[in-house]
């Protein structure tokens, strides 16, 4: 899979299919769909220019010129031929010196990625600022919960850069809109609640207009609009201003006063507060890089978006409750936050969530928000624990794992003619730009070939889902000659730095059809990338289908795949194979079955690939949509990460990475099956979301006896350090930041290392565990049971 890490570290584009199929017909029997993976801001290689101009753009089709336009030096006013639509286009005037040897950069074949700053160095956005922070603080908390919180936020506060825009929002019963131009004495803003404010209330009640005549027309937004830097001031200041004020009010901050029954949970107004904090950025600093920073504690109980009623005797909503429509809050609570997110995508703005609760408080519900905005998202148990702390510090890093931060993104796509989009899965919000390119078919979010990226950073990867119109399979002539699709991705945004900047992506992938095409198509199959898309697919799919079958689904979908692409004789399972470029495929798709994204009941597992009509329709009836072990809170949160990431830290969700130390040899990669666990091994899992350090039986042994404190036993003391020092260096690169559990082997928390294992080996197995080795108690289906079914379906 090298050289498609390799187009990826140039294009940052992974593509499941890299030689297309070349009509309609071949593209769904591939049935992964023609997709791609794209980072639109992952870091370009050093030795890539920053282009200091504004690109040159089709007259027809407004592509940007790129290496793969045919350019006409022959001509007396220089002409460059559009790779999409074909039309000519004339240079400007100071491009007329250019010739076959000095060429542009945007020219050079190398730079099929290119960036452009649109702005002049100078020149900023609106707000005439760095990024806006706006914190809304949950005081429903317990004392000790408030006091991490405070303290968390007080040490980041030092890290804001000087020029960004600080403001502070506290919610419980009420809420409470800070004043941080006020210097003297405290001063707040206090709204019910359960009252809903609309953004000319705000106007008024938080007093904008007490010094000047409010406008009698038009829509009042910002300095440019009607309101003056003086009443904004009051409300955001430079982080350089505020300092003092903001740490005195945090320091002073108290639990919410309001008295909270015993059978009773606390009044907690989350919705209005997200409300007001999106009406008061919509005033003040519309299209500027503003975030919504919300640190949650527990669910919203009151007003809009409230999840659960404040009686105990309601419990907060399942999976199951979902799946049988009898969560009653939920459909309103949702509705209530598409309104808020189609609110902040117009406002170019972005909504951060740290949730931070021993129980649900709403993530579910606000997925909508959190994705169409593109904001960041850490659930963690309390507001003290690391994966909430280190989160909130990487948010303001400036060092080499810097987010990258970046704003008010739009991202277009230009394709070939017999091409057409389906939409995207991922963090970004249609801006309905509907045109010949968009597909009738849609998914994720379609009908369009614009979207808003209102919040993006270095990792944030979209998923583009194509569809090829092609219905004719071409002659081999017109094949010959015109063999080739392209695709170009813009991503106008901008920079951390304020300036405005333009990446241009354009890439190329051979097409073929006809007889034969089968092992050319197979020889650009990118396993990794189709797991991801398949993954995504799935999840999406679970949220969206009512009566869904996600593990049936992909069973089918993996016999389809084996069966066109394996090679095998009909009804011998034991001369099916699998290309090397497929081999490693069956394997994710298993992994996939058994993930958070997926999991289903267990009895499920035990009938994989059911292959009698009595077997599947027994599976069938038996089968759930509910997810085990996790809350709606939790699978919101594990989709949402999985729908933002790249296909590398998508891949280790999927299939976590295990590597093995021992004394025998330097750290290796290990099976991820029972039989890796050995009484001499420490074993290191990377699940993405927890890193797990297992120490063997022997090994934890000669900890508790503190060999490793003994001179003569250095090395054991090298052994334990080494994977912790890995576990670190993966943690330090993370975001959010990864649960670190060190377990022993037949401890408790060992389970975080058993249930990602393969089960080759359990309670009711014939061979008995290697000494030293363990056991899985459990029925779910090992690999290689997986595998026979899948031959034995694959070959019929």
């Amino acid at each position: 899979m090298s050289e498609f890490q390799d187009l990826e570290s140039q294009d940052s584009v992974r593509m499941p299919w890299n030689v297309l199929p070349g009509t309609k017909a071949e593209a769904a029997n591939c049935l992964i769909p023609i997709s791609a993976i794209y980072t639109p801001l992952k870091p370009l290689p050093s030795t890539t220019p920053l282009l200091p101009y504004s690109p040159l753009r089709c007259r027809n089709c407004r592509s940007v010129i790129n290496p793969f336009s045919i350019v006409d030096f022959s001509s007396i006013n220089k002409i460059w031929i559009c790779s999409f639509c074909l039309n000519r286009n004339h240079f400007p005037p100071h491009y007329q010196s250019i010739s076959e040897t000095s060429l542009p950069a945007e020219l050079f074949p190398q730079y099929t990625t290119i960036e452009y700053e649109t702005s002049a160095p100078n020149e900023k956005v609106q707000s005439g600022s760095g990024n806006v922070f706006l914190l809304v603080v949950d005081t429903c908390v317990i004392e000790e919960e408030l006091g991490f919180l405070k303290s968390a936020l007080l040490q980041v506060l030092g890290m804001v850069a000087e020029n960004c825009l600080v403001g502070l929002i506290t919610f419980g019963t009420y809420v409470h809109v800070h004043e941080l131009g006020f210097g003297q004495i405290s001063k707040v803003h206090v709204f019910k609640g359960t009252k809903e404010v609309t953004k000319d209330q705000l106007l008024e009640q938080m007093g904008f207009f007490a010094k000047r005549p409010r406008p009698s027309t038009g829509v009042i937004a910002g300095v440019r609009d009607g309101l003056s830097q003086e009443s904004i001031s009051r409300f955001l200041l430079p982080a350089s201003d505020c300092e003092f004020v903001l740490n005195s009010i945090l320091e002073e901050l108290q639990k919410d006063p309001w008295p909270v029954p015993s059978d009773q949970r606390a009044a907690r107004c989350t919705g209005t507060a997200l409300s007001l904090a999106a009406h008061l950025l919509g005033v003040c600093v519309p299209g500027s890089g503003a975030r919504i920073m919300a640190f949650l504690g527990g669910p919203s109980t009151e007003g809009s978006g409230a999840i659960v009623s404040k009686n105990l005797s309601e419990p907060l909503r399942s999976h199951k409750d979902l799946d049988k429509d009898s969560a009653p809050q939920y459909h309103k609570s949702v509705k209530f936050y598409e309104g808020l997110s189609k609110q902040l995508v117009h406002q170019g703005h972005v909504i951060d969530v740290f949730a931070c609760a021993l129980d649900q408080v709403g993530v579910a519900e606000l997925k909508v928000a959190v994705e169409k905005t593109g904001g960041l998202v850490v659930l963690a148990e309390s507001f003290g624990h690391s994966v909430f702390k280190e989160s909130l510090k990487r948010v303001f890093l400036c060092d080499d794992h810097d987010l990258m931060l970046s704003s008010n993104g739009i991202f277009e796509i230009n394709c070939s003619k017999d091409i057409k989009i389906q939409g995207i899965i991922g963090p970004c919000a249609s801006l309905e730009k509907k045109g010949p390119l968009s597909s009738e078919t849609v998914i994720g979010q379609g009908n369009t070939t614009a979207w808003k990226l209102c919040g993006l950073d270095k990792t944030t990867s979209l998923c583009l889902i194509f569809d090829i119109i092609k219905k004719e399979s071409p002659d081999v002539i017109a094949q010959a000659a015109n063999n080739q699709f392209y695709f170009q991705f813009l991503t106008y945004y901008q920079h951390g730095s304020g300036q405005m900047r333009l990446r241009a992506t354009t890439i190329s992938r051979r097409w073929v059809a006809g007889p034969g095409s089968k092992e050319d198509i197979i020889s650009g199959f990118d396993q990794e990338a189709a797991a991801v898309v398949m993954a995504r697919q799935v999840s999406f799919k679970m949220e969206t289908e009512a009566e869904f079958d996600p593990i049936r689904w992909l069973d089918k979908s993996l016999i389809h795949i084996c069966s066109r692409f394996g090679e095998y004789q009909k009804d011998s399972p034991s001369s099916f194979s699998l290309s090397p470029r497929l081999s490693i495929f069956p394997q994710f798709v298993f992994h996939l079955r058994r993930s958070q994204f997926v999991q289903v009941c267990n009895y499920c597992l035990c009938f994989p690939f059911a292959a009698s009509v009595f077997e599947k329709e027994l599976c069938h009836q038996q089968r759930r949509r509910e997810v085990f072990n996790n809350s709606p809170d939790e699978t919101a949160y594990f989709r949402m990460i999985l729908n933002r990431e790249n296909v590398a830290n998508s891949v280790v969700m999927i299939q976590p990475s295990l590597i093995s130390y021992s004394f025998h040899s330097g750290p290796e990669p290990a099976l991820l099956d029972v039989t890796s666990i050995v009484a001499d091994k420490i074993l290191l899992l990377d699940s993405y979301f927890t890193i797990v350090v297992f120490h063997g039986s022997t090994i934890a042994q000669w900890r508790k006896a503190g060999y490793h404190e003994q001179p003569e036993h250095q090395a054991f003391a090298h052994l334990l350090q080494a994977p912790g020092d890995d576990a670190d260096a993966i943690i330090s690169e993370r975001f959010p930041v990864p649960r670190l559990v060190i377990c022993d082997q037949h401890g408790s928390q060992a389970r975080f290392l058993l249930a990602k294992l393969n089960p080759s080996t359990t309670y009711n197995s014939d061979a008995p565990a290697a000494p030293g080795g363990d056991i899985l108690f459990t029925d779910d289906v090992s690999f290689e049971v997986f595998l026979d079914h899948l031959q034995r379906l694959a070959v019929q």
